[in-house]
């Protein structure tokens, strides 16, 4: 019912239904898709997470911290489409707002619900605690403002507008959102729909999606050296399979940007490999930077996926967006990722003479030792990697931490393989807590952490948290003193690249002392091969000790390049044994 001024109520044809506040947003929260919300209860968010537990509408998953709360939330949404994240005012809200933030920068749709200051205390200008006690109460949604999409302080009056408007943005736009929840609002009661939300791309526009159907398809028939390069939206707005329909149909060869790896079978006939500038195989530098041709998908270069800017890409290539195409000087808005693929995809003649040479994996990830080197030699990079390459399986949920353990990305991952990673956002300590968001998101699944001592050491708390919910990932940690990586920037033997050599393996049961988890210390080859070959019917971890200046060529590469364009022509990168170099 809908009552204007002055007149009697008008029937609007909808039903309604009578509910408290709180209660209709976590419903609204699992008829987006999401059956978890992750989080740390503070005062302000407590009377929510009590209508959360009395209705059993959402599993709650306590983390240890907020920036580690946000980290899952960001894992759980890359496997299920969106997640939840509840936090409590200002103290909970900055603490995840780091997480939240790379959210944005890596397109994951994470819906940040804080519970805020009494509504009557802001009425009234009441001081209140976690505030700067000045009265204001404006100062976190602001900074939220940036890195989320939208953002919306609830009340009784906008909760039914508002709610589902947010929820609608962070799945239309594939990123964050953040709500304030006033701790004094939760239990009013509220007139909500009665129909479930549904959320659906709207349709594009027909006249724009055919002619951009029309002048792709006629560009793609026409060219000699056709190619695809597929950044990670191809994966937020679910688009790999047409994707890959498309390359079939049309011969075409396609290669991911390390942002996007996984996205495309690896085992795909016209999957090429990743595409990162002078960094990329031979083969498929020329592919892409030769085409005729080039259909991007969502691609958006940085210096960490353009080989440190020597990527050389067609000046005419195709951009397409989630919801917008770029065809030569033509823009087309109003026609969405799926649409136009479908479109292309349809118009296209098939081809079936078109060659497309087949990925392989670098010389590096063959094999199962280094160099021939037997079992009792001490354990390296190259020979760490090469018997993870083993271990592998189908539907393996990788993720990885940008530093050393990286190097998992030069792996050939099997069908049906998740590689998770924050290679735009690149915060340490970011794997760890994205590993309790795949393993609540897919639980059936096998998921493999990879990361490094450093990183490790900024979240470790989490894996509580996982031994808790009896969760069984292998964790695969390197234990080489310190920050590898940054070594490979500057700092080869600085103190500020060194911490503390904590025993890793021995964690589990610190964390819960009656753990049945697996744990090994490795030192050789043989130790890795009998870790790997332990049943994974219980968490494993896997503490590899290994020289703290061995690294793999493409992460010293990458380090050495990073620190020339960090510090410049006089910066301390250039003098004698400031940085880990290649070998060779």
């Amino acid at each position: 019912m809908t009552i204007t001024a002055d007149r009697a109520p008008v029937s609007t044809g909808r039903e309604t239904q009578t509910m408290p506040l709180g209660d209709f947003l976590l419903r609204r929260i699992r008829e987006a898709g999401i059956t978890h919300a992750f989080g740390v209860p503070g005062d302000y968010n407590l009377e929510l997470l009590q209508q959360l537990e009395d209705s059993g509408t959402l599993t709650w998953i306590g983390a240890c911290n907020e920036l580690n709360a946000s980290y899952a939330a960001d894992g759980y949404a890359r496997l299920n489409g969106m997640s939840a994240l509840i936090v409590t005012n200002a103290v909970g809200a900055l603490s995840a707002i780091n997480g939240v933030a790379g959210a944005y920068s890596e397109h994951v749709p994470v819906i940040c619900i804080c519970g805020s200051i009494p509504y009557k205390s802001m009425e009234r200008g009441l001081g209140m605690h976690h505030t700067m006690a000045d009265g204001t109460w404006d100062r976190f949604i602001t900074a939220y403002a940036q890195v989320t999409t939208a953002q919306a302080r609830i009340t009784p009056d906008n909760a039914v507008t508002e709610i589902d408007r947010l929820i609608r943005a962070a799945w239309h736009d594939k990123l964050p959102v953040y709500m304030e929840v006033p701790s004094d609002i939760a239990y009013l009661d509220i007139e909500v729909p009665a129909a479930p939300l549904m959320l659906e791309e709207p349709p594009s526009d027909p006249e724009r999606l055919k002619s951009c159907a029309a002048a792709i398809s006629g560009r793609l028939s026409q060219a000699k050296s056709p190619a695809i390069l597929v950044d990670l939206d191809a994966d937020r707005f679910g688009a790999a399979k047409q994707i890959m329909g498309l390359a079939e149909k049309a011969q075409l060869p396609v290669a991911v940007a390390p942002t996007a790896k996984a996205v495309i079978d690896e085992t795909f006939p016209h999957y090429l490999g990743l595409y990162n500038g002078k960094a990329s195989q031979p083969h498929v530098r020329e592919a892409i930077e030769n085409s005729d041709c080039l259909l991007s998908i969502g691609y958006r270069p940085i210096d960490l996926t353009t080989g440190d800017f020597t990527a050389s890409l067609p000046a005419d290539m195709i951009h397409l967006r989630g919801h917008s195409a770029d065809v030569g000087e033509d823009n087309f808005q109003a026609v969405t990722l799926m649409g136009v693929l479908r479109a292309v995809t349809d118009a296209i003649p098939q081809v079936t003479n078109r060659a497309t040479r087949r990925f392989t994996p670098p010389a590096a990830m063959a094999g199962s030792h280094a160099n021939g080197s037997d079992g009792s030699a001490k354990l390296t990079q190259a020979a760490y990697w090469q018997a993870i390459q083993g271990y592998i399986r189908s539907g393996d949920v990788l993720i990885a931490e940008d530093g050393t353990s990286y190097a998992s990305a030069g792996l050939q991952l099997p069908p049906n393989c998740t590689f998770v990673s924050q290679v735009i956002w690149g915060s340490i300590g970011y794997s760890v807590g994205s590993l309790l968001g795949t393993l609540t998101a897919a639980p059936d699944r096998r998921h493999l952490l990879f990361v490094g001592d450093g990183s490790f050491q900024l979240t470790a708390q989490e894996i509580s948290t996982m031994l808790r919910h009896d969760y069984k990932p292998v964790i695969f940690l390197i234990n080489n003193g310190g920050y590898t990586i940054e070594r490979c920037w500057l700092g080869k033997t600085s103190r500020f690249n060194n911490v503390a050599n904590w025993s890793y393996a021995d964690l589990p049961k610190v964390f819960r002392k009656d753990t049945n988890a697996r744990s090994f210390v490795v030192k050789t080859v043989a130790d890795l091969e009998k870790a790997l070959s332990a049943p994974n019917d219980r968490l494993i971890f896997i503490e590899s000790i290994m020289d703290p200046f061995d690294a793999p060529t493409a992460v010293i590469n990458s380090g050495n390049n990073g620190a020339d364009i960090d510090y410049g022509p006089r910066g301390p990168q250039h003098r004698g044994n400031m940085l880990i170099r290649p070998s060779n």
